[in-house]
């Protein structure tokens, strides 16, 4: 499909596109744009890379009429794309990326396969560990403009994916840790300065709900591939995307959770 190896082209040579694609074709809807992110799926796996998990898109109700969107959208990550913390802290170089932004986010490890949850237990309970985390988005269309089939088509944004220390959900605190995952808070700096704050609950009401959703999402439009389990889920951003650049320092930290602080220190 030429609009897959567009974007591929796009994303390797730092390449911004004239325009989104759905300002070039206004029949471009959202069939379309999985059957591109299926493309570039299938392009990257016979490049040799291995499919890892689905990072969130549009996890916020209050944007979905006025996209005209009936749920969240998502896009796979990939084996080159993840990458885990030890002791919390990680380097990522960001040299090949044409204008990246840092979120942080709650990522799921899956335990077992889910096509969705009535409750934030019911989805935690298919999942194996949680974790904070840093998604890296980076985008090809001008000023940062696009619409959700745009976002589907130009892999979900996704760059890069970093993960801190995992906390194992075991039946015992899933309780807990339903309720949690709604107050918790989050606050973020750049080389050491406060930059922006968020909670659970910007991740559509909680983290858990959103894989819920993602789970109940992925099911209806896909019922041949559903989330399964060894997945990570990458939930959507707890703050406003911040842009990010070579030689600074970024710190996520939560309160409320029992989540460790995670830094992530960017390189070209």
């Amino acid at each position: 499909m030429s609009l897959a190896r567009e974007l591929m082209d796009a994303y390797a040579n730092r390449h911004i596109l004239q325009a989104p694609l759905s300002d070039r074709d206004p029949s471009f809807d959202l069939t379309s744009a999985y059957a591109v992110e299926a493309e570039l799926v299938r392009l990257r796996q016979m490049s040799g890379r291995i499919t890892v998990g689905r990072k969130v898109g549009y996890a916020n109700k209050a944007v979905w009429r006025a996209l005209k969107l009936e749920t969240l959208v998502w896009a796979h990550m990939y084996d080159d794309t993840v990458q885990y913390a030890p002791a919390n802290e990680a380097a990522l170089d960001i040299a090949r990326m044409s204008s990246p932004k840092i979120e942080p986010e709650i990522v799921f490890k899956m335990r077992r396969p889910l096509s969705g949850a009535e409750d934030a237990a019911g989805a935690l309970a298919a999942v194996e560990w949680i974790a904070l985390g840093f998604e890296i988005i980076d985008c090809v269309y001008p000023d940062w403009k696009f619409q959700p089939t745009d976002f589907v088509a130009s892999f979900g944004l996704h760059a890069a994916l970093i993960v801190g220390e995992p906390l194992p959900v075991e039946p015992a605190i899933i309780p807990k840790l339903a309720e949690q995952l709604v107050q918790f808070k989050v606050r973020l700096t750049k080389n050491g300065e406060p930059v922006a704050e968020g909670s659970g609950k910007n991740s559509l009401r909680s983290p858990a709900l959103c894989l819920a959703e993602l789970a109940s999402a992925i099911s209806r439009r896909m019922p041949d591939e559903p989330l399964a389990g060894a997945e990570l889920v990458s939930s959507g951003t707890l703050t406003e995307s911040q842009s990010i650049a070579a030689g600074e320092s970024w710190t996520a930290t939560v309160d409320g959770i029992g989540l460790a602080s995670l830094t992530l220190r960017l390189t070209a």
